[in-house]
């Protein structure tokens, strides 16, 4: 039996994280990660880093249970994510939901950000449209939108350290991301007889 590395971009999506925090756990200290994976609300974005911040939020974590928490989903769901919409359009999807989520937490609220939770709940809603055709809705997408997105504008009006926002905004992309291209009815391309 021979270990495959079977999901590209996961798999070393995970090890990227993994390995800021165990730098920053045990080398470097929370400020590396504090520096170059959060979004601050005080960000100068004349300074590059704080402009890469906006989508590197998505690879640093506070502690090993909101990595373990985060990368659990990640690599239950992403592998199949991965080999349906391919290595390349996964790893645009994931930029474009942490990078949006960055500059919306920014815009929006006076509060840090930091975490792969936006990037789950893509992931979740995404995997909820695997069976989408034209002119239908799965019913898992509406039961996922009910159970996890709901349940996050609900909290959303506790006080707590967790971005719901961030959450939220992760499956709106997940939705979309899915109705754009996850249908299973697009059109053949049939070559011409002639």
């Amino acid at each position: 039996m021979k270990i495959t590395y079977n999901s590209p971009v996961i798999l070393t999506y995970t090890l990227i994280a993994t390995s800021v925090m165990i730098l920053s756990d045990f080398i470097l200290g929370q400020g590396f990660t504090n520096t170059f994976f959060a979004v601050s609300p005080q960000s100068n974005f004349s300074n590059p880093i704080a402009f890469l911040t906006l989508a590197s939020h998505a690879i640093g974590h506070a502690n090993w249970p909101h990595l373990v928490g985060n990368f659990s989903f990640i690599l239950l769901i992403g592998p199949l994510i991965e080999e349906k919409y391919g290595s390349k359009l996964l790893l645009i999807m994931m930029l474009i939901t942490a990078f949006v989520t960055g500059i919306l937490n920014v815009t929006l609220f006076p509060t840090g950000l930091l975490g792969a939770s936006g990037i789950v709940f893509m992931l979740i809603l995404l995997s909820s449209m695997t069976n989408f055709k034209s002119g239908t809705i799965p019913l898992t997408f509406i039961l996922v939108v009910i159970l996890f997105l709901g349940k996050e504008v609900i909290t959303s009006l506790q006080m707590d350290n967790i971005s719901q926002f961030a959450h939220i905004i992760g499956g709106v992309f997940g939705a979309v991301f899915g109705f754009v291209f996850g249908r299973t009815d697009k059109p053949i391309d049939i070559p011409h007889p002639y």
